[in-house]
This record gives C-alpha cells, sequence and structure tokens, in this order.
C-alpha cells in the first residue's frame, strides 16, 4: 500500500541516493531523534570513544553510561541518569492521570488488600523458581551487602520481602564472612518453599520464614536492636499505603544503633506505572497487577518522609533514571527507581 506520506519520502531527493553516489559509510545523520523512523538506516559521524561496549562493563555504583547524544540511543540496551524534560514529565503525568481517574470498587479494594498473601502464593505457584533473577547491580548499588574477606566479627542483615532469594542468594554464594548470618521473610509461603529448597539456600548460615511485615507486632526469631542491615528491596510498593508505617517502625525496632537501611523500589511516572489501564487503581499511585498483586510508586519525599518519620537518619535518597532499549524493535523504555539508605542513630 502506498499513501501520500510514502510517495513524499520516496521523491525527495536527499533520501534517494543511488549506491555508486552514496559516500562511504553514508552520509544519512541522525540529528532528531523523532525522525528515528523514517529511515531504515541511519549513519554515524564517529564512533564514541569514551563508552564501554561491553555487556560486562563494570558499571560505577548509580550508573557511568550517559546518554550525551540522543541520536545514539540504540547503541545499546540500557542508559544511566537519564534528564525528562517538561514535556515529558507533562506527558508522564497525563497518563497516571487518566489511568488513575476510575478507582476500584470497596468490594475489590477490601478483596485485593486483604488477600493479598493469596495473590503473591498464587503467583509464586505460576512462576516458581523461575521469577529467580540475578540482581547483578546489588553490590554495586549497595556495597554494604557486597563480600568483605576483612570483616571477622559476627554481622546479621535481615531482607523483608525476600520472595524466592534474588537478594540473599547471591550474598550467600559471595560472602566469605565467618561470622555472617542473613535471615529472610515474606508473606508468600509459596516463596519460601521454593527458596528453601533452591540448591544454594543454606540454612546454616540463613533462616528463612513466613510473616505478614504490615502486621503492628513482629513475630521474628531475633531480638530488638540485633540486625546491622535490614533489606527492602521491591517490597514496600507491594504494600498498602495505610500500613507501610508499621514496617518503617519495626525496622527501627529491630536493627542495632547504628544500624542500616537499604531500600530500592518504583518511583513515581515509572513505565510500569504509566502502562496500567484505566479501572486498575485502587487508590493513588496504588495499582492492581493482571495476577491480583498490588504495586505503589513512590516519590523521593515520600520515602523521606515514611523513614525520618520514626527516627530514620538519611544518608542517601536518589532517583535512578533509566533509558532501556528494545533495539530490535526500536522501542525506548524509561525506568524510575528510588533508592535510599537510612541508618538508625547511635545511642
Amino acid at each position: 500500500m502506498c499513501d501520500d506520506v510514502s510517495k513524499e519520502e520516496t521523491n525527495n531527493s536527499s533520501d534517494n541516493l543511488d549506491a555508486e553516489k552514496r559516500p562511504v559509510f553514508g552520509n544519512r545523520f541522525l540529528t532528531n531523534e523523532d525522525d528515528v523512523f523514517s529511515h531504515n538506516a541511519w549513519s554515524f559521524a564517529k564512533q564514541p570513544t569514551d563508552l564501554e561496549y561491553t555487556r560486562h562493563r563494570k558499571k560505577p555504583a548509580g550508573g557511568g553510561r550517559e546518554l550525551t547524544d540522543k541520536s545514539m540511543f540504540n547503541e545499546f540496551n540500557a542508559w544511566d541518569n537519564v534528564e525528562w524534560d517538561e514535556e515529558q514529565e507533562q506527558q508522564a503525568l497525563q497518563a497516571v492521570e487518566k489511568n488513575s481517574s476510575i478507582k476500584m470498587s470497596d468490594e475489590d479494594k477490601a478483596k485485593f488488600k486483604g488477600d493479598a498473601d493469596k495473590f503473591w502464593d498464587s503467583f509464586y505457584g505460576v512462576h516458581q523458581n523461575r521469577f529467580f533473577k540475578d540482581r547483578h547491580w546489588l553490590f554495586t548499588e549497595f556495597a554494604e551487602l557486597a563480600p568483605n574477606k576483612d570483616i571477622q566479627e559476627s554481622r546479621s542483615i535481615f531482607e523483608l520481602g525476600c520472595g524466592v532469594g534474588n537478594t540473599i542468594l547471591p550474598i550467600l554464594k559471595y560472602s566469605t564472612e565467618p561470622n555472617l548470618k542473613v535471615y529472610g521473610c515474606d508473606f508468600s509461603a509459596k516463596a519460601i518453599d521454593i527458596f528453601r529448597n533452591h540448591p544454594e539456600f543454606d540454612a546454616k548460615r540463613c533462616e528463612i520464614f513466613v510473616m505478614d511485615a504490615t502486621l503492628e507486632n513482629w513475630q521474628v526469631p531475633f531480638e530488638p536492636d540485633s540486625q546491622d542491615i535490614i533489606v527492602l528491596i521491591f517490597v514496600l510498593s507491594a504494600i498498602e499505603p495505610s500500613k507501610m508505617k508499621y514496617v518503617a517502625e519495626n525496622c527501627y525496632k529491630y536493627l542495632k544503633p547504628g544500624g542500616l537501611l537499604l531500600f530500592r523500589d518504583y518511583g513515581r511516572y515509572d513505565l510500569a506505572q504509566l502502562r496500567f489501564k484505566s479501572g486498575k487503581c485502587l487508590e493513588d499511585n496504588l495499582y492492581v497487577r493482571g495476577d491480583g498483586t498490588m504495586v505503589y510508586f513512590f516519590t523521593q519525599e515520600e520515602v523521606r518522609n515514611l523513614f525520618t518519620g520514626v527516627g530514620f537518619e538519611e544518608e542517601q535518597n536518589v532517583i535512578d533514571r533509566r533509558l532501556q532499549v528494545n533495539r530490535g524493535r526500536m522501542l525506548k523504555m524509561y525506568r524510575v527507581w528510588i533508592q535510599t539508605k537510612y541508618r538508625k542513630p547511635k545511642v
């Protein structure tokens, strides 16, 4: 089929160069990224020399591959620290206003909030350990969890929402600390069962258990003021906002004075939020996925107020904006995460 647009492009003399007239390496340069789909091929004026062309690059904390020339976006699968302009922010805001304009009924709210553990059990029942993902960024972003042969004293780490071991298993695998003890909990009994049967699970160094972290009083196998580090990675977003304070208060209770809380989760206007269709919103910025699990999208200020409000001191609060690229389909996917570190004051 040939429409007016394709005719106009075919008749454009600048795009109709014969092969013998085309200079070596081509002469069609992409100067405006909005034109990227108007042709099958583009040339680059030069090959960048300051970017590491390897999927095994050693990425610094916070990322190190920044997109300074927008015409090069398709060179890699991911770019770090991507800045949004006012127009993009406005488009994201409009998308959220649209998909949250219709809220779920009170009956549905009660179902999804009250049966959250059942929906996660169902999720893990379907995916089993296929949901395990190698968090290759874990030790880069949170060096406190990285292997450290110099640590000889006893140390204890507790992860909430450990799932099937995405965070704990790498710690157990690479740590050489002789006196390290790792705890993990999840409110999905199915996830704990899958985790416990993983071949790399080490019951001598790790104890995992089922617990609903939204309860006001936790039932845990350790004493208050006993944990060196508590980890919250993509778990608080699965909890309804009205109960998040219980999580923050208990984290403070069980951390040692001077202990550290590590947090990473979905940020406001992340691709996952913008993709929701109307009718999937429980309340502002809280949605229900197709499998019935909930997800909340945070701002930096919300996270700050939550943890400093119960006594923590803020050491880090950053917004991590990444551009992920599907180079085969020429798709841009903007991801937004919040990463923070909070410390319990020393007595």
